[in-house]
């Protein structure tokens, strides 16, 4: 997500091979699998030598609190999450949906971060791979948990380290998710595979994402290769087939959470996309739902992180202690639709609605998820060729 979702780059080569959400969950803790939603690497640069920004400045919370987040990923409105924070803390929150994939909103607030400063920003949400570079340059704060005893006690098991952050120093996730198919049903009726995307009956009516680690392993997967083993030549045959498929008019567009606006107009009849996103978009058009491709879908995470130059980081760790109780999570996660990070959700939905209790797209099952992958680690020399070869597709 709502999350550009992306894999954690700067570490392994190897893929993770484990195929069910239990063992993504597992695997979480010692495999980095966590990532978010859009964005390649081009403009990013490598892992800097160590220079921490250090602890999170200590103090007492302000009375405002600025978030930049990607669009759908909270439940709105007067009765919402933010409204209940804002009147349970007396802290106004300014709540900016302005990141649409991760390498445009990190190219707009990396000047800004290299001269100490967040551009207003108290708390953001990016992939876990782009944490981690931005934690090495010194441009995010390590948290103090001893403000934090709802994520201590709630943070489920599994996700409580990562390859790209393993004591959780400088990220708490925020939500899960999968990578699969939005379908306008109207237009595009049976869809069921991620070849549907190549299909020339929707010439023009396709998008695909600018996050290669989501683009790229679904097209391995259309061509029947597992994205877990795939080498840098097969990579690079599905970077062949996806500019294939832009060069003849077969993609309209790469996108990131943009994808959205397409999709409600009808100008996009299937879109690689996000699975909560689909459920908000439910909410005004009945014809549009996620639909998991036969060949599975990739796996993902992100997480919320204070920039260095935040006016108000004690405000930052009061809201993410906040969305960490489990009545708290339970409205955000039954708005969003989302797999949530927070123990205790379920058994709270079990009670509201048990529907949702059973709802693949919060809480996946084994089944639901069995042929799905985890977002691919590019690095090294496999990363920057396969990065080079999308990049000049996308931006083509």
């Amino acid at each position: 997500m709502g999350l550009t979702c992306a894999f954690y780059a700067g570490y392994s080569l190897n893929l993770i091979q484990s195929k069910s959400i239990l063992a993504f969950l597992a695997a979480a803790v010692a495999s980095a699998v966590l990532v978010a939603c859009g964005g390649g690497e081009s403009g990013i640069e490598s892992r800097a030598a160590d220079s921490p920004a250090g602890a999170v400045p200590s103090g007492e919370p302000g009375d405002e609190l600025t978030i930049s987040q990607w669009p759908l990923y909270i439940d709105p409105g007067k009765d919402g999450t933010v409204a209940e924070f804002e009147r349970d803390t007396g802290i106004d929150v300014d709540y900016i949906e302005d990141i649409n994939d991760n390498v445009q909103f990190y190219g707009k607030l990396r000047p800004q971060l290299a001269r100490g400063e967040s551009g207003g920003r108290d708390l953001i949400t990016v992939s876990d791979w782009l944490a981690a570079r931005m934690y090495d340059l010194g441009y995010l704060y390590e948290l103090d948990y001893s403000k934090l005893p709802n994520v201590e006690r709630n943070l489920i098991p599994s996700l409580r380290g990562a390859a790209a952050d393993p004591e959780r120093k400088f990220t708490v996730p925020w939500q899960s998710g999968m990578t699969g198919l939005i379908v306008r049903t109207d237009l595009a009726p049976d869809v069921d595979s991620i070849c549907d995307l190549f299909d020339p009956r929707y010439e023009g009516k396709v998008t695909m994402l600018l996050e290669l680690r989501d683009s790229v392993p679904m097209t391995l997967k259309c061509m029947g290769i597992d994205p877990d083993t795939a080498t840098t030549e097969q990579m690079l045959a599905a970077v062949d087939k996806i500019a294939a498929a832009a060069d003849s008019g077969q993609i309209r567009d790469f996108t990131g959470n943009d994808y959205i606006k397409d999709l409600a107009t009808g100008d996009t009849a299937i879109a690689l996309g996000w699975s909560g996103d689909a459920v908000q978009m439910q909410n005004d058009n009945p014809n549009i739902e996620f639909v998991m491709p036969k060949e599975g879908c990739m796996l993902w995470s992100t997480s919320m992180e204070i920039p260095v130059g935040a006016p108000d980081p004690q405000a930052a760790l009061e809201w993410i202690n906040y969305v960490y109780d489990p009545q708290v999570q339970a409205d955000i996660a039954e708005w969003v639709n989302y797999v949530t990070p927070v123990a205790g959700v379920k058994e709270i939905l079990q009670q509201r609605d048990p529907a949702l209790a059973r709802n693949p797209l919060i809480f996946p099952s084994e089944e639901y998820t069995a042929n799905c992958s985890f977002e691919p680690v590019l690095d090294g020399a496999q990363g920057e060729q396969v990065t080079e070869a999308f990049e000049s597709v996308v931006t083509g």
